[in-house]
């Protein structure tokens, strides 16, 4: 089916790539395009409809209508000096926006500049941001045609106008002069710009999604007669007893006989039958009628689809287009689509609950927000969630994830006051650096839990739609992402619960200190020792015994919670002596359950209901673990009591809990106090002269048409020489093919020098002995040298070289890699087996501050030895950081730099030697995250 919205690209110069869908202020969708020859009758039915005070702001004067003079040249562009862009709903045009290229004089010009530019919005879609959206993407283009300043004269009493240039951001200078707004403004992107592209993102999308989560009326389109069938099902939950009264719900079936009814409700044949609007749809009919259906739906004028039908992404290319052009058709109407192979939508809010989902009942409310991109996943969470006693306040089951994403619900749950915790289960990213800026936002204010499936590079789920730069993400990558966002990572998901459930009831702990507190010696030293793994402090802990009474517990549990040396108590309870044999464990030991026998001590559940509400004054969690104590954990549920089953799952709720309001605190503090350094010998413009020259090399532009891109590994002495225009001096080395070039690169260097193989295959592999240190005379350098050439099968294959000998320290690795879908990382560790055989490495994304470096360095398991481990002496962290952070400046400022590798650095009580490096170079690649919004086109 040809898409409407898309233009025919008749003129061999028509900018394809200028076409984008995108959301506008009120959750709406539309899509922007180049305005063609083909569009003069688009544009005089537009012009028609614009109010006549609109058409004066425009000219300045009364135009009633347009002359064919005029929409030949409305319609007539050369895409550089001339440019138009429509705002597309439907197949009609409701915006248009054009430039043209001028001279100083203001006249017209095919060199200049500057360039007039002049909006037109239709009066019915004025207020829904249509014309800051189209600004973003008329300055992107002039941009790309060399266009820099960007000139319009506004009347003063066009406020609408006024308010969207100077509410742009943009760097601009105003004047007024004979009645008219004259109004200047640069079109490089400021912070501010940035800022107020992502606040005007953030409010479309988090409005989307309430659309599609409040709608007024409902349609199932697909509803059988069978009762088994999927459609079927789905109108039942929507009709279920918490379904709200005066929301309509429709069925459609296209073979229904005049009268038909199902489930009570009248089914009609077509959605365009229904006397009534549609906010939302369910499409479950045969994937193809789909089309025809959302064809419908967008005539009708419905807002949102749930599309549950299979047979698309997930069934391999020819599914994939499927998709891509049932998106295309849904969002040039105006819909978003969740979906397809969706489960479904529920939300709780008691004045709107809605579940258009296959859920056969509605979860209680709460305070969870659940996200998943699995129907299998999706029932798990929610039933996991009913048994749990845990409320939900909305949920999304978004299968292939086509159009409504992940970070489009973070940007809805950022603002629902009703969702205190969100949920994740993640198999892929459609944009990881958007997801990073989002999911920090909302971090600091309500935890995000993720569990990632597809771990492994490789393992992306079929059907998930994702740029080809995110399909290789690597787990460390995700890691470094997770970390530096906020996001809580767990393994399981009853790990994503036990969290989640935690965080929504508990306070967050003050610090890592930890009371345990209980009647079992043995599980309290169980949970001891899972304190001690997780990396927390456990306190000593205190055996009640098993005789221990509610008492007991009440007054041990407020010496805890007192203690200022205490952040967090777990209790710890096993049922007490004089349990009954059958009452243990419910009865399940010896036979049936015995209703009026208990497994625990209603006295230590009051206590412990007690201590809670003093652990909330106090602001410290109270967590419980227990074993064989089934009545315990339903009693403490009124007072928001986490109960755990075993102290392993308690320890690694509360440890995620511990290090996530430490990172809470941190980026607070980092807020105030962290900064990126001025660094002294930097010399910006002199590394780009380099790179610049590397790339236009005859190697550069041939590596371009090979597999993998167009990087480049620099030469040893370019790479020493970029890596010196940032302060970052290497160890210079000498080739040493024979004995006598050995001989004189020693004098040169002076000795103590080391002789080492530098061949690919033997480069950082001391363990072939391929490395002489400490040489301190000629004789000793001749003798190894004849060693090596023996041992490597000849000193010119093994590329041998001598190198001064750099102080004593510790020897670490250095590396900062773009990553082409989260930008560059930066990495360290300890050279040898703890990086290479352990991946003890730690990662942050560049740009890095000042704390972001300290705290790299310290993350590291094998950290200590650079502390003094062992009564050795410490090395020189300052001058590790300071080196951290000029690597990561340099990637920073110069992103056509691909990788940097810096291996070994040998960090000395004072200083450090940097012994070898590498740099790979490549064109600049694209950053999607600082362009114009657009909806992804996956």
């Amino acid at each position: 089916m040809e898409d409407p919205a898309v233009a025919n690209p008749a003129q061999p110069d028509y900018p394809q790539h200028w076409e984008a869908d995108i959301l506008l202020r009120d959750g709406g969708t539309a899509r922007i395009r180049p305005i063609t020859p083909d569009d003069a009758g688009r544009l005089v039915e537009f012009y028609g409809q614009v109010s006549d005070q609109s058409k004066y702001f425009r000219f300045f004067a009364p135009y009633p209508r347009l002359s064919d003079k005029d929409v030949r040249r409305f319609t007539h562009h050369d895409f550089v000096n001339r440019v138009g862009l429509a705002v597309v709903v439907r197949d009609r045009f409701i915006a248009t926006v054009r430039y043209d290229r001028i001279d100083a004089e203001g006249r017209p010009s095919e060199t200049g500049t500057d360039a007039e530019v002049a909006f037109l919005v239709q009066d019915a879609h004025q207020g829904r941001g249509v014309a800051s959206a189209l600004l973003e993407h008329i300055a992107a283009v002039a941009q790309e045609r060399g266009i820099r300043r960007f000139q319009a004269e506004v009347l003063p009493e066009n406020r609408k106008m006024v308010k969207v240039f100077t509410d742009a951001g943009y760097t601009q200078h105003r004047s007024f002069a004979d009645g008219v707004v004259h109004l200047e403004f640069d079109l490089e992107q400021t912070d501010r710009s940035l800022a107020v592209m992502r606040a005007r993102e953030h409010r479309a999308e988090a409005r989307s999604v309430q659309r599609l989560l409040t709608p007024r009326s409902v349609a199932v389109i697909g509803v059988s007669r069978t009762p088994q069938t999927v459609g079927r099902a789905i109108l039942r939950d929507l009709l279920g007893d918490e379904a709200p009264a005066d929301r309509p719900v429709y069925a459609v079936n296209r073979n229904a006989a005049p009268g038909t009814e199902l489930d009570g409700v009248p089914v009609h044949r077509s959605i365009l039958d229904i006397p009534g609007p549609v906010d939302l749809a369910v499409i479950a009919v045969p994937e193809g009628a789909v089309p025809a259906a959302v064809a419908e739906c967008g005539a009708h004028g419905v807002q949102g689809l749930v599309v549950v039908t299979a047979g698309y992404a997930e069934t391999g290319p020819e599914g994939r287009d499927r998709q891509r052009a049932l998106v295309r058709q849904a969002r040039a109407a105006g819909m978003r689509v969740i979906g397809p192979n969706a489960f479904g939508l529920i939300n709780t809010d008691p004045e709107r609950p809605l579940n258009a989902s296959l859920a056969p009942r509605l979860p209680g409310r709460g305070g969870f927000g659940i996200f998943c991109q699995s129907g299998a996943i999706g029932v798990a969470l929610l039933e996991a969630s009913h048994k749990r006693g845990l409320g939900v306040s909305s949920f999304a089951s978004v299968g292939n994830r086509s159009d409504v994403s992940g970070n489009d619900f973070l940007q809805y749950w950022a603002e629902d006051e009703a969702t205190q915790v969100v949920l994740l289960y993640l198999e892929s990213f459609g944009n990881p650096r958007k997801f990073t800026r989002i999911a920090r936002r909302l971090a600091a204010v309500k935890p995000v839990v993720v569990v990632k499936g597809a771990r492994h590079t490789g393992s992306l789920p079929p059907g998930h739609a994702v740029p080809a730069t995110a399909t290789g993400l690597r787990d460390a990558t995700v890691d470094a992402l997770f970390e530096q966002a906020g996001v809580i990572r767990v393994s399981t998901i009853t790990e994503l619960y036990d969290t989640g459930e935690l965080l929504a009831q508990q306070p967050l702990p003050p610090g890592n200190r930890v009371a345990v507190v209980g009647n079992s010696d043995s599980l309290g030293l169980l949970t001891y020792d899972a304190l001690l793994s997780a990396g927390l402090r456990p306190c000593t802990p205190v055996d009640l015994t098993t005789a221990a009474t509610g008492e007991n517990f009440r007054i041990a549990l407020d010496v805890a919670l007192a203690d200022p040396a205490v952040d967090a108590v777990i209790a710890v309870a096993i049922p007490p002596i004089g349990t009954s044999a059958h009452a243990f464990m419910g009865g399940r030991l010896t036979g049936e359950d015995d209703p009026a026998m208990g497994s625990d001590d209603p006295e230590i559940a009051a206590a412990l209901l007690e201590a809670g509400g003093r652990a909330r004054e106090l602001g410290k969690p109270l967590v419980l673990t227990h074993l064989a104590l089934t009545d315990l954990p339903v009693r403490l549920r009124p007072g928001g009591i986490p109960a755990y089953a075993a102290p392993e799952r308690a320890v690694h709720a509360l440890a995620h809990a511990v290090h996530y309001a430490q990172w809470r605190r941190r980026t607070a503090a980092a807020e105030e106090t962290a900064r990126v350094p001025e660094l002294d010998r930097i010399d910006e413009p002199g590394a780009r002269r380099l790179v610049e020259a590397a790339l236009s090399t005859r190697a550069a532009v041939a590596a371009r048409t090979q597999p993998g891109g167009a990087r480049i590994t620099l030469s040893e002495a370019e790479a020493q020489e970029l890596l010196a225009r940032y302060g970052i001096d290497v160890s210079p080395v000498r080739p040493a093919p024979d004995e006598e070039a050995a001989v004189a690169a020693a004098a040169a260097l002076g000795y103590p020098v080391a002789l080492k193989a530098t061949a690919p295959h033997l480069r950082h592999r001391p363990d072939l002995g391929s490395v002489r240190l400490d040489l301190t005379d000629e004789a000793g350098l001749r003798r190894a040298h004849r060693e090596l050439d023996a041992l490597l099968g000849g000193a010119a294959q093994a590329e041998l070289v001598v190198q001064r000998m750099a102080p004593r320290g510790v020897d670490t690795v250095i590396a900062a890699t773009v990553d082409p879908a989260v930008g560059a990382i930066l990495s360290f560790g300890l050279a040898g087996a703890p990086a290479e055989l352990l991946g003890d490495t730690a990662h942050r994304l560049v740009p890095a501050t000042d704390q972001d470096v300290a705290g790299l360095i310290r993350e590291v398991r094998a950290a200590p030895l650079l502390f003094g481990w062992r009564g050795a002496e410490s090395v020189d962290t300052d001058a590790l950081e300071e080196l951290l952070l000029r690597v990561s400046q340099l990637v920073d400022d110069v992103p056509e730099i691909a990788s940097v590798d810096l291996e070994p650095v040998v960090v000395a009580p004072h200083g450090l030697a940097i012994l070898g490096a590498r740099v790979r170079v490549a064109p600049l690649p694209v950053r999607s995250d600082l362009g114009p919004r657009a909806m992804s086109t996956l």
